[in-house]
């Protein structure tokens, strides 16, 4: 795996985790007193925006008090010191990987703290609470503000991107995700059938744990600053 050029990382809710930012299966996660179906679809916020708003509004203030841990800190020193192709493609909305310095990387299901308006179709930042009626700052229309983060039954961004990233990989690397969430979850077939090498590093095995040639299991935050020591090394 040291001899590998083109890297594709997978990033999921236990990277962040251990920033302090709760994951969605966990007993105490995200999920817990939410229906996702109330929350986390298109129609959910068609039905009660405020709802919505008031969940997205508590993640995006959480999201102000934590901080990058060492394995952010460590992916953003693969992306500036690694020489050959790499891209961190990050299914978690929060911004830690940025705040962390890294610049080679997408976020497949959206970002917190980004704005969406259904009226005019514009993206745009956003901080601080969005509300109900929260208006766009390209055509002023209130109340058709939406986070721009990719619902239940809506497709994930940059699919393209990553599935050409995937196709040119050497090496596949699968960090603190559960293995349940498709189409991600499907990545590492998809890079094992192109010859890559795999690697998952988890707190413990993910659902899809046996289609990886190496695992290892423990903290993101010893576990990956360990691994990309011994890469660069």
């Amino acid at each position: 795996m040291n001899n590998r050029n083109n890297i594709v990382i997978l990033t999921g809710a236990g990277i962040s985790a251990e920033s302090g930012l709760a994951t969605f299966r966990a007993a105490d996660g995200l999920w817990e007193g939410h229906r996702v179906e109330n929350v986390a679809t298109p129609e959910a916020f068609v039905r009660d925006p405020a709802l919505v708003h008031q969940f997205y509004d508590a993640r995006r203030a959480r999201l102000a008090e934590v901080a990058p841990n060492a394995a952010h800190l460590a992916l953003t020193r693969l992306d500036v010191e690694w020489p050959g192709e790499l891209l961190i493609v990050t299914q978690n909305v929060d911004d830690l990987h940025e705040r962390a310095g890294a610049k080679r990387l997408l976020h497949m299901h959206g970002e917190l703290n980004r704005g969406w308006c259904l009226r005019c179709n514009e993206r745009f930042a956003w901080s601080g609470a969005m509300g109900d009626g929260a208006a766009c700052p390209g055509c002023d229309t209130r109340g058709m503000v939406r986070p721009d983060i990719v619902w239940f039954g809506e497709m994930p961004y940059e699919m393209e991107t990553i599935e050409a990233a995937l196709m040119n990989a050497d090496l596949f690397v699968s960090i603190g995700t559960s293995g349940a969430v498709y189409p991600a979850a499907g990545f590492v077939q998809t890079a094992r059938y192109r010859g890559a090498s795999t690697l998952e590093i988890n707190l413990e095995p993910s659902q899809g744990s046996i289609f990886f040639d190496e695992r290892r299991y423990g903290p993101a935050g010893v576990e990956v600053p360990k691994w990309v020591e011994e890469l660069l090394g």
